[in-house]
């Protein structure tokens, strides 16, 4: 891995972190593509150079979009409420389900495979392909807001089926480094969990249903 823990780098230092930032856009651009219309093992298109640049600007843009069109969805659901209630509930949820799924499962995953006796991956490389893998959910947050909810399930399912297949044909290779009855079964459930990101996905932010309204008497009341 490019980078590394080459040298005395420590924790308290910049460019300890610095290191996992060590990429340019126009890589970070060709990684997104890489996620979405895959041609060649992701692993080799970080080219031993994972970062953490990309992953983290993407989860942030996809929990932005989760929020704003979230909120579009519960207020097309109130039929247009003039006096509808943004919930922020929306916004630290969305955050706390991109964020702790991209970090913890691939912490989860790496470590199962190092207990398993594999060394096909280190964390930094788990992180980068999960992080990449998010990057579909941004245009499927964006256009997943319609009040047609059959237009949001397949919209939801295109970006499950995208980042899955992705995952699926990057992970298998490397999971099934372990002990066969193992393997299938760390990867069973790599597939199971992100299949529950994306029914998260849909039913907190689209599932059509008002969220907060606030009438225009209740807002009187309160003050």
């Amino acid at each position: 891995m490019k980078g590394g823990f080459e040298g005395k780098r420590f924790l308290w230092t910049l460019s300890f972190y610095q290191q996992f930032f060590d990429v340019d856009t126009n890589a970070v651009l060709q990684r997104c593509l890489s996620a979405i219309f895959p041609k060649d093992n992701f692993l080799d298109v970080l080219e031993g150079n994972p970062d953490l640049y990309g992953p983290f600007w993407i989860a942030t843009t996809v929990v932005v979009i989760l929020f704003l069109t979230g909120s579009i969805n519960a207020w097309l659901a109130s039929r247009g409420d003039s006096y509808y209630g943004y919930d922020f509930k929306l916004l630290s949820g969305a955050a706390g389900l991109i964020y702790g799924y991209t970090l913890v499962i691939p912490f989860a995953l790496w470590a199962a495979l190092r207990w398993s006796g594999s060394e096909a991956a280190n964390v930094l490389e788990c992180w980068a392909l999960y992080g990449y893998a998010n990057v579909i959910w941004v245009p499927v947050a964006l256009i997943s807001w319609s009040p047609l909810d059959i237009l949001n399930y397949v919209f939801v399912g295109v970006g499950l089926a995208v980042s899955g297949l992705f995952l699926a044909r990057n992970l298998y290779p490397i999971i099934m480094t372990t002990p066969h009855q193992r393997a299938k079964l760390i990867f069973i459930i790599v597939l199971v969990l992100h299949a529950g990101l994306a029914i998260a996905i849909k039913v907190l932010f689209f599932a059509y249903v008002p969220i907060v309204l606030v009438s225009y008497e209740h807002a009187n009341f309160v003050r």
